[in-house]
């Protein structure tokens, strides 16, 4: 039987009650995904003692199907391609909608790291943070930019998901922390009282907080 959460935050905290054996650990860094899953990643960053910071991501998706990603762009110039998938475009297709995405990174990457050096994670526990799984695409591109950004070690942690977003990121992370999976999944917004959309000054607030 699935509950609901009330809002971000109480998932956050639900969800910190089974991270608690990364507490003490060095170089623990958590990361929300933008944006909804910087509020629940900022309660658990409280919650295990560990800084927070956040990693934008953004989907590379095929022209008329903006939905089927064929890759990924992340921090630092990193950039994950699917072959298989890409090769179905002609480079200037690729070169458009990496131009369009990387433009877009770039505004919250600045909006976001606010001065802060870029995000390095070499040798790092990464546990990237969101409000919800349901393909997981978003997810597992998260996972892939973490380790070209030097993770050691890649925790993906969500208090829902569907059973096959957790079963495609168990076979990416080094480990998944799904507080729910419920048989007949839906949306994510169903999970939550209050799934209201995150706003660029609510991540910002977080950040602060946990500064």
């Amino acid at each position: 039987m699935s509950s609901t959460y009330r809002d971000r935050e109480d998932a956050g905290r639900q969800l910190a009650e089974r991270l608690t054996g990364l507490v003490g650990e060095p170089d623990v860094i958590v990361l929300g995904l933008v944006r909804g899953g910087v509020p629940v990643a900022r309660v658990i960053a409280d919650r295990i003692g560990a800084p927070l910071d956040v990693l934008v991501v953004r989907k590379l998706g095929m022209p008329w199907a903006p939905e089927v990603a064929f890759g990924a762009l992340g921090p630092g110039g990193v950039r994950v391609l699917n072959d298989v998938v890409a090769a179905r475009l002609g480079p200037d297709e690729i070169a458009e909608v990496q131009r369009r995405e990387q433009a877009e990174l770039e505004r919250r990457e600045a909006r976001y790291r606010g001065g802060r050096p870029p995000l390095d994670l070499t040798g790092r526990t990464a546990v990237i943070v969101d409000d919800g799984l349901a393909t997981g695409a978003t997810a597992r591109v998260s996972v892939q930019v973490a380790r070209h950004l030097g993770a050691r070690r890649v925790v993906v942690a969500v208090p829902v998901g569907s059973q096959e977003a957790y079963e495609m990121l168990a076979a990416e992370a080094d480990q998944v922390i799904c507080a729910q999976r419920p048989p007949e999944f839906g949306a994510v917004g169903a999970y939550y009282e209050d799934f209201h959309e995150v706003s660029d000054d609510e991540v910002n607030e977080a950040l602060i907080a946990t500064a």
